[in-house]
C-alpha cells in the first residue's frame, strides 16, 4: 500500500458507516427497565441503538428518561382513541415510522391485539416478572408470596397472542426468604430484570435469539421451555448481592 492512502480511498471506494440494529421501547410507567437498556447502550453493550420510546402515559416518567438520553420520546395516549384497535393502529404507524428491528416491551402495561403482535410477530419481546409459565398477568409478587414458594423470579419473552405465554429466551431466580413482604421480593426481582433484559436484547440484535416457529432458539439451538436460566446464586453474585444463602 502507498504511503499516505487510506485502505478504505483504495480505487475510489469508502465505506458507508455501518448502521446499527433499531430498537423501539414501549413503556407505560417509570421505566427502570428502560433505563437498563440505556444503561447498556452507553456502554456498548446493547447491541443496538434505541431509537424511539413510546408510551401510551403522556407523562410517564420513562420519557424524560429517554429525552435526557437524547432518545425520541413519543406520547400516545390511549384514552384518546376510541378502541382499543384503533390505539395499536395508531400505535404501529408510529413505530414502523422508526423502522426498528426490534420492539421491546418495558412495563407497557396493554394488551395488545392479534393485528399488533402479527404485525411485529418474532421481534417484539416483553419482560415480566415471574418464572414463566408461572403467574402470567399482574400482581406476581402477592400471588407468590401467598403461595409459599421457595423460588420466584423473572422472564423474558417473545410476544405472541397468548398474553405472558411466548418462548422464553432467559429467566433469572431468585430465593423467597420467609420474612419477604410484596416489596422487599419486587425490590429483588427487579434488580434480576435490569440485569438479564440488555442481555436478552443483545442476543436478538445480534442475531444469536430468534423465534422458529414457536420455539426460541439461541444460536439455532432449541431453548428449554424456561430459557437460559440464571440460578439465585449466580445473579446475586452477578449484581453484588449480599446472598445469607450461600
Amino acid at each position: 500500500m502507498s504511503e499516505g492512502v487510506n485502505e478504505g480511498e483504495l480505487n475510489g471506494f469508502t465505506p458507508e458507516e455501518a448502521t446499527q440494529p433499531r430498537v423501539v421501547v414501549l413503556i407505560s410507567g417509570g421505566g427502570t427497565n428502560l433505563q437498563a437498556l440505556i444503561d447498556a447502550q452507553s456502554h456498548d453493550e446493547l447491541g443496538g441503538e434505541i431509537v424511539a420510546v413510546v408510551s401510551n402515559v403522556a407523562d410517564a416518567y420513562g420519557l424524560k428518561r429517554a429525552r435526557d438520553a437524547g432518545i425520541n420520546a413519543v406520547a400516545l395516549p390511549h384514552r384518546e382513541y376510541d378502541s382499543r384497535d384503533a390505539f395499536d393502529g395508531a400505535m404501529i404507524k408510529v413505530i414502523e415510522r422508526h423502522e426498528p428491528d426490534l420492539v421491546v416491551l418495558a412495563g407497557f402495561m396493554r394488551i395488545l391485539t392479534p393485528r399488533f403482535v402479527q404485525r411485529f410477530m418474532g421481534r417484539m419481546i416483553n419482560i415480566h416478572p415471574s418464572l414463566l409459565p408461572a403467574y402470567q398477568g399482574l400482581h406476581t409478587h402477592a400471588r407468590a408470596l401467598a403461595d409459599g414458594i421457595d423460588e420466584h423470579g423473572c422472564s423474558v419473552h417473545f410476544v405472541t397472542e397468548e398474553l405472558d405465554g411466548g418462548p422464553v429466551a432467559i429467566q433469572a431466580v431468585v430465593k423467597v426468604n420467609k420474612d419477604d413482604t410484596e416489596e422487599t421480593l419486587k425490590e429483588r426481582v427487579l434488580s434480576r430484570e435490569h440485569l438479564i433484559f440488555p442481555i436478552a436484547v443483545r442476543w436478538f440484535l445480534e442475531g444469536r435469539l430468534r423465534l422458529q416457529g414457536d420455539i426460541a432458539t439461541i444460536d439455532g439451538q432449541p431453548l428449554p421451555p424456561g430459557g437460559m436460566r440464571l440460578s439465585h446464586e449466580d445473579a446475586a453474585e452477578e449484581l453484588d448481592e449480599d446472598d445469607e444463602s450461600r
